[in-house]
C-alpha cells in the first residue's frame, strides 16, 4: 500500500492544501485569544489608499479583525487626495517638517477630500468586507481638540492643528456597541475653527487617548532603515525601542516625510502605548501578517529592547 506521505494527485493536493490553512489559523489562534477585546488603532496611508486592490484588502483584513474580536479603529488622513484635488483646482501645495501648509482655499480641499471622499469610500469598503463601519470626523464630539501648529523653525503653517486633546467619549461610545470607526483628521480650535491635523500625530494621539495596544502606521516603505539612503550600509530595522528612535530623529537621520510618525510613535508610547508598528502597505494583508503570525513584518517600535 502506497504511504499517505507519498500519495499524489488532486484529492492529496487538496489535503496538504488544507492542512497548510489550518496551520496558518493554529499559529494565529494565541495571538488572537492576546489581544481579544483589545484596541488596535490603524494609520491608513500610502499607496495602500490608492491601489484599488489594496483598498478592498486592507478594508477586508480590518473587518477580519473585529470579526475575531479585536476593536480595530482606522485613523487616515488623503495625502494623495488632497494633493491631486489641489492640482485639479489650482491650490499650491507647500510642506514645512513633513507637514501642508494650510491656507484658507487649501483647508476647504482637505475637507472635500477627507470628508467627501476618503471616508466615505473607506466606510464603504469596510462595510462591503461585512463590517459596521463609521465615519467620524475629528470634530465630532469634540474628538480632536487642537491648537495652532508650527514648523520646526517656528515656521507659520497656516491652518494646520497640533492635537492638544483627545475626547474618546464618541468613540468609546461606538466601541462599546460594537461598530469600527472610521475617523478623518480635520480638529477644532479653541476658537471653533477648523484646522488640518496630521494623520501620523492624530493616530498617535488617538492611540495613547484609548489605551490601545497596539499602534499601526500603513505606508510606501519596508519600514525603518539603519542608514537609510547609503545602498552599502542600510538595512532593515526589525526592532527598536523608543528611545532608539528618538536618537534618530534628534540626531536628523530621517526622512523628512517620516518625521511626523516617528514623533506619533515616541509620544504614543511614553503615554502607555505597549507596540507601535511600521508596516508596507504595498504587502497584501501586512497588518494580518504582523499581528497574527509569529515572525510579523516591518519595524516595530517598543518601549525597551534594541535601540
Amino acid at each position: 500500500m502506497t504511504s499517505p506521505t507519498t500519495e499524489t494527485g488532486p484529492a492529496h493536493e487538496r489535503v496538504v492544501a488544507a492542512q497548510g490553512k489550518a496551520a496558518v489559523l493554529r499559529e494565529a489562534l494565541p495571538w488572537i485569544t492576546r489581544f481579544h477585546g483589545q484596541t488596535v488603532v490603524i494609520k491608513y496611508g500610502g499607496n495602500a489608499m490608492v491601489d484599488d486592490e489594496l483598498k478592498r484588502s486592507f478594508a477586508a483584513d480590518v473587518a477580519l479583525l473585529q470579526f475575531v474580536g479585536l476593536r480595530p479603529v482606522i485613523v487616515h488622513g488623503g495625502g494623495p487626495q488632497i494633493s491631486a484635488l489641489a492640482g485639479q483646482l489650482g491650490v499650491s501645495s507647500a510642506f514645512v517638517g513633513g507637514l501642508r501648509v494650510t491656507d484658507e482655499a487649501m483647508m476647504d480641499v482637505v475637507r472635500m477630500s477627507l470628508l467627501g471622499q476618503v471616508n466615505p469610500e473607506l466606510v464603504g469598503l469596510v462595510q462591503a468586507a461585512g463590517a459596521p463601519a463609521v465615519g467620524v470626523a475629528g470634530t465630532d464630539a469634540g474628538l480632536l481638540q487642537v491648537r495652532p501648529a508650527v514648523g520646526p523653525q517656528g515656521e507659520d503653517l497656516g491652518l494646520v492643528g497640533e492635537v492638544e486633546r483627545v475626547d474618546t467619549g464618541y468613540l468609546d461610545e461606538l466601541l462599546g456597541d460594537g461598530f469600527l470607526p472610521v475617523v478623518a483628521t480635520v480638529g477644532r480650535d479653541a476658537d471653533g475653527h477648523e484646522r488640518n491635523v496630521n494623520a501620523d500625530l492624530a493616530a498617535g494621539a488617538i492611540a495613547a487617548a484609548l489605551g490601545a495596544s497596539k499602534l499601526v502606521y500603513l505606508t510606501d516603505v519596508e519600514g525603518l532603515y539603519q542608514d537609510f539612503g547609503d545602498p552599502e550600509r542600510q538595512s532593515l530595522m526589525s526592532e527598536v525601542s523608543a528611545d532608539g528612535l528618538q536618537g534618530m530623529l534628534d540626531a536628523g537621520e530621517l526622512h523628512e516625510g517620516m518625521r511626523p510618525k516617528v514623533r506619533s510613535i515616541v509620544r504614543a508610547i511614553g503615554e502607555g502605548v505597549p507596540q507601535a508598528h511600521i508596516l508596507d502597505g504595498r504587502v497584501l494583508h501586512a497588518v494580518l501578517i504582523e499581528i497574527f503570525t509569529d515572525e510579523g513584518v516591518g519595524t516595530m517600535i517598543t518601549a525597551g529592547g534594541p535601540s
